[in-house]
């Protein structure tokens, strides 16, 4: 177990390659982007404070009489001042990042996955260095466990 104080495992190599190695655990199932859904709400779910994340999902009947959540088709992750916005609907992931100051949206801006993705990173790692929880999450998310 880490300590509030101590490196995380991916930092060695300095601020630049820890956000690098974020983006890539970030990114490293994004080829499917249901299981990348999955494995991105679960996981920051579980890193970021409650109320951090918002998942919107569409279920059909078969989810229904499966009982499962259905599939994911927005995800927005409020961080500060900093809101990620990811729609998944139609097949195309369009990521959109907005500076908000309490509720008011001063800039909105379209960005591309990889612009999305790296965004977040930057963002979680700054979460990272200061909660705990964040960083052990963060640290299993990158290690891969």
């Amino acid at each position: 177990m880490t300590s509030p104080h101590d490196p995380l495992p991916f930092e060695a190599g300095g601020e630049a390659d820890s956000v690098d190695l974020l983006t890539a655990a970030l990114r490293r199932d994004a080829a499917d982007l249901e299981v990348y859904a999955q494995v991105l709400t679960g996981t920051l779910s579980e890193a970021l404070p409650s109320g951090s994340v918002t998942v919107e999902r569409k279920r059909g009947m078969a989810d229904r009489l499966a009982g499962r959540d259905g599939r994911v088709e927005r995800v927005e992750i409020f961080l500060g001042e900093r809101r990620l916005v990811l729609n998944l609907t139609g097949g195309h992931p369009q990521g959109e990042v907005c500076n908000e100051v309490r509720g008011v949206v001063l800039s909105r801006r379209p960005v591309a996955l990889d612009e999305w993705v790296r965004e977040l990173a930057i963002a979680i790692a700054a979460r990272a260095q200061s909660d705990a929880r964040a960083r052990e999450a963060l640290e299993r998310l990158v290690l891969g466990e």
